[in-house]
């Protein structure tokens, strides 16, 4: 067991609770091992607590909690690269982004998602190539977006 201390204090975990990234997050390729904490008992949100530099958290959540019809493609390559078949328990998270006190502001980076493959715990940050997916997906529309799109 080894025990790392974050912004959430200490944190004790084995070495199989450990998720890599081999390539880290995009602009954070330096940050390759993780573990992925839980928010809130069931909350779509958890947090991707890097090993190799503690002070870093990232914020992710389920994006098919808030966007159903979310179908991330993967390419051939990045499938194999992770090493998934139709069977593999895989894991898909958005990181995302709350501007402070403005939680109706939430975005999803449904563009480049992190996918996991859960059995070997071996994942990486995929970009999509489907243009319908931003990096500032916004989760909830305002009552003038709601009111433009009625009008169109």
């Amino acid at each position: 067991m080894s025990t790392t201390q974050s912004r959430f204090g200490p944190i004790d975990y084995h070495e199989s609770d450990l998720v890599t990234l081999s390539d880290g997050l995009v602009g954070f390729s330096n940050l390759t091992r993780f573990l992925i904490l839980e928010h809130k008992p069931g909350s779509p949100f958890r947090w991707l607590q890097s090993i190799d530099e503690p002070a870093t958290a990232f914020l992710v959540a389920d994006p098919f909690h808030y966007v159903a019809d979310y179908a991330p493609t993967l390419t051939d390559t990045q499938v194999a690269v992770l090493g998934l078949t139709p069977e593999t328990a895989t894991l898909i998270f958005a990181t995302a982004s709350i501007p402070r006190g403005k939680p109706e502001e939430l975005k999803l980076n449904l563009a480049g998602p992190i996918v996991i493959n859960a059995e070997t715990r071996m994942g990486r940050q995929v970009v999509l190539e489907d243009e319908a997916y931003t990096t500032q997906h916004r989760v909830f529309q305002t009552a003038d977006q709601n009111d433009t799109s009625a009008a169109a």
